[in-house]
């Protein structure tokens, strides 16, 4: 029977280590392009979660609910064993603590309290996060490019989104629901450290994910029970739609294609999908919205564009 992990010690190859220091091939670009594409439509259909009546706590319960099965099932077709060891049930609470209760938690209160713009950059931190936990936590080498395109990038996503932000007065309730994005993206940061130390033991990424999800659902009911919120659901088709999308391709589609290209090309290049997701979404609103780009908010695409590339070509030997 295949066992999902080993504690002997594993021979691995440079690769294997440091998944950053070779180049990308045509599958990582396409697990890179669907993770932007899909996590930067995300951002609109979340608004319709958060405009509703149903506390964030509860929706953020339905949407596991609907995405762990189909994880489940997922993971099962791909023969990935269901069954871990006890002891590897700490990453997957550390999944389901970090990114699938905590982190969303965070961000859908934020949203009740500051613009969409303040919390695009709050997110987009999470590319340097990354690097620098990655240092911390398993000594990885903290290159000058990714420090560069991390800079370039929250730099660009700020002067996109300065229109926006132009008016805002930091008043209490706005220095609350930006202290709540930035614990957020601690938090989703984080969790992918423990993603990574999954995989390094060998944990199945779907099999793992839908465990996390399961584990983060649980731990959010435990909150919205404590808080005494009703397991009410809002029946319109904004809420409803945006509670399928969320819940299939922002979770289900999303987060296995995440962990999996976290796992081929290092948290630092996965990590600055999160500088990717507010230009898809502000690509989005031109059509949708009638957003308006000046010149600052192109310069700002510019160098967003810039540190993307710097991110992802392959470093020099």
């Amino acid at each position: 029977m295949r066992s999902n992990a080993t504690d002997m010690p594993q021979s691995t190859t440079k690769s294997d280590q440091d998944p950053s220091a070779r180049a990308l091939t045509p599958l990582d670009y396409g697990l890179y392009a669907i993770s932007v594409l899909v996590w930067g439509s995300s951002w609109i259909a979340m608004h319709y979660q958060v405009d509703t009546t149903v506390p964030p706590e509860v929706s953020v319960v339905w949407r596991f609910a609907i995405a762990a099965p189909l994880m489940f099932v997922a993971a099962i077709a791909r023969g990935e064993s269901l069954r871990f060891p006890l002891a590897d049930h700490r990453y997957l609470i550390g999944l389901g603590a970090g990114i699938f209760s905590t982190n969303f938690i965070l961000y859908y209160h934020a949203a009740q309290y500051v613009a969409s713009g303040l919390l695009s950059i709050a997110f987009s931190l999470a590319a340097v996060c990354n690097v620098v936990l990655a240092a911390l936590i398993f000594g990885a080498r903290i290159e000058r490019r990714a420090v560069i395109g991390g800079i370039l990038g929250v730099g660009g996503v700020a002067a996109m989104f300065y229109p926006e932000l132009g008016g805002l007065s930091f008043d209490g309730t706005a220095m609350l629901g930006l202290m709540l994005a930035l614990v957020g993206t601690l938090s989703f940061s984080l969790a992918n450290m423990v993603s990574v130390a999954a995989q390094r033991r060998r944990l199945p990424i779907f099999a793992s994910t839908a465990w996390g999800m399961t584990y983060g659902a649980g731990f959010v009911t435990l909150v919205a029970l404590a808080r005494g919120q009703a397991f009410t659901i809002d029946w319109s088709i904004g809420y409803l739609g945006g509670l399928v999308y969320l819940s299939i391709l922002g979770s289900f589609v999303a987060f296995g294609v995440y962990f999996t290209l976290l796992g081929r090309i290092g948290a630092a290049r996965a990590g600055y999908t999160t500088v990717m997701y507010p230009v898809v979404a502000l690509v989005i609103s031109t059509f949708v919205e009638d957003y308006r780009w000046s010149l600052l908010s192109a310069c700002g695409l510019a160098a967003v564009l810039l540190g993307n590339v710097l991110i992802l070509r392959e470093p020099k030997k």
